[in-house]
C-alpha cells in the first residue's frame, strides 16, 4: 500500500507503519490518553505497602522520539479498539489481562485482538478460560445464547464496526462515538485518517471548514452532508477538545 504524505513517499503497513500519535489514537477510540498510554506502553504503579505493580503492554506500538510522534500503527489502533469495547462493558484492564493471555495463548495468532477470530471464537474461548479460572471479569464479556457463548451486546456491537481484510486482520474501523454520522478510519484511504463512509471526505477537513467560520449549512453543502452529520461530527469534535 502506497502513496504521498506531505508529499513524502511512503509505503504504509497496517502492522508497523507509526500513523497515530497516542493523543490522537485516544481521541479516536473516545478513551482517556492515560488509558491508551497504558495499553501502549505498560504502566509501574509503586504500592503504599507492598512491591510496584507492572502491567505489560498490549497493543502494538514504539516508544516515540518526540511529543506527539506518530508512534501507533493501524493494527495497534485496532487492538486498542477490541479493549475500548471491553472497558465499555465495565471490566478494567488490569482485571482483563489475564484473559487476553488466554485469548493469545488459545488462538495461537498474533495480534488476536485485531484479528477477524476474536469475533469468531473469542467469546468461546473467553468463557472457558472464565469457568477454568473462575474469572469473573472475563465472564462479564461473554454469554449464553441459544446454546452458544457469545460476546455481551456491548462488546459484540462494538466488534460488529469492524471490516477485515483477506488475510483475517482488521482493515476498517467505524468509530464508536458518533450517533449519526458514519465515520471510518481505512487505513486504504488518507493515510488512516478520519472520512466520513458517505462522501469520503476527511473529517478534519469538515471540522477546518467550520472553524474557519463557515455555517454549518455551507459546510454541509460542501460536502454532500447533511446538517445532522456536520452537528454530529462537531458534537464529538468540541467534546474531545474539552
Amino acid at each position: 500500500m502506497t502513496g504521498q504524505w506531505q508529499g513524502v513517499d511512503m509505503t504504509i503497513d497496517r502492522f508497523t507503519t507509526p500513523l497515530y500519535g497516542v493523543a490522537e489514537a485516544a481521541s479516536y477510540l473516545a478513551v482517556p490518553m492515560s488509558t491508551f498510554t497504558s495499553w501502549a506502553f505498560g504502566y509501574q504503579r509503586r504500592q503504599r505497602d507492598g512491591p510496584s505493580v507492572h502491567g505489560r503492554p498490549v497493543i502494538t506500538a514504539s516508544r516515540p522520539g518526540r511529543p506527539n510522534e506518530a508512534s501507533v500503527p493501524f493494527i495497534g489502533l485496532a487492538e486498542g479498539y477490541a479493549l475500548a469495547a471491553f472497558r465499555q462493558a465495565g471490566v478494567p484492564l488490569q482485571r482483563i489481562r489475564p484473559a487476553i493471555d488466554a485469548l493469545q495463548r488459545e488462538l495461537g495468532i498474533e495480534h488476536a485482538l485485531a484479528s477477524r477470530r476474536l469475533f469468531t471464537d473469542g467469546a468461546e474461548v473467553l468463557f472457558d478460560y472464565a469457568e477454568n479460572a473462575d474469572d469473573a471479569s472475563a465472564r462479564e464479556l461473554v454469554v449464553v445464547r441459544n446454546n452458544q457463548r457469545v460476546f455481551s451486546e456491548l462488546v459484540e456491537n462494538y466488534l460488529r464496526h469492524i471490516d477485515f481484510a483477506s488475510d483475517g486482520y482488521a482493515q476498517v474501523i467505524t468509530l464508536p462515538q458518533y450517533r449519526v454520522a458514519d465515520v471510518r478510519i481505512d487505513v486504504a484511504h488518507a493515510f488512516g485518517r478520519p472520512r466520513f463512509a458517505r462522501g469520503g471526505a476527511k473529517l478534519e477537513d469538515v471540522i477546518d471548514l467550520f472553524q474557519a467560520g463557515e455555517p454549518v449549512d455551507v459546510v454541509a453543502a460542501e460536502y454532500g452532508l447533511s446538517r445532522a452529520e456536520i452537528e454530529d461530527a462537531l458534537r464529538v469534535a468540541t467534546r474531545a477538545a474539552a
